[in-house]
């Protein structure tokens, strides 16, 4: 007989950090960027009256999304070799993903690059379509090992994938 303890327990959103949280503000507010081009002071001040924004890493939201936003070019230019399909036709949700786990590739060396990788595949989990997130792996795995290439060689596994 099954008991309670059995079953995982799904994750609380108290139980996500304050990076983590200042993550999915990112995403929403570079969906506004992708799908409205809204300018990005309209879209900070906008996502930081969205309830729970309290909650999260606040330089890390800026740092997110004005960085992504400011090195758009030079983030799809790193992006867009690792692409099975055109830029333009990839969903404003993993484009925002991809963009946040280069952007944390190249200027957040305090977060592990494993860490990056898994906090977009959540993201493209929860927010982005059925199988996004192995598109998103796909795509941010090569990119880590040629944006961290010390980091991810000393990891267990060289980085290798399960």
């Amino acid at each position: 007989m099954a008991t309670s303890t059995d079953t995982p327990t799904p994750r609380k959103a108290a139980d996500k950090s304050a990076r983590t949280r200042a993550r999915e503000f990112a995403l929403q507010a570079l969906y506004q960027h992708l799908v409205g081009r809204n300018p990005v002071d309209d879209i900070d001040a906008f996502t930081r009256d969205l309830s729970g924004f309290h909650k999260c890493d606040s330089l890390h939201f800026d740092a997110l999304v004005r960085g992504c936003v400011a090195q758009a070019s030079d983030l799809d230019a790193l992006i867009a070799p690792r692409l099975d399909r055109p830029l333009a036709e990839l969903s404003p949700i993993e484009h925002g993903v991809l963009w946040i786990g280069t952007y944390e590739f190249q200027h957040c060396p305090d977060v592990p690059w494993r860490v990056v990788l898994n906090e977009c595949i959540e993201l493209a989990k929860s927010f982005g379509g059925t199988d996004g997130h192995k598109f998103v792996n796909g795509v941010l795995h090569p990119l880590a090992a040629q944006l961290r290439p010390a980091e991810v060689a000393a990891s267990p596994r060289g980085g290798a994938r399960k």
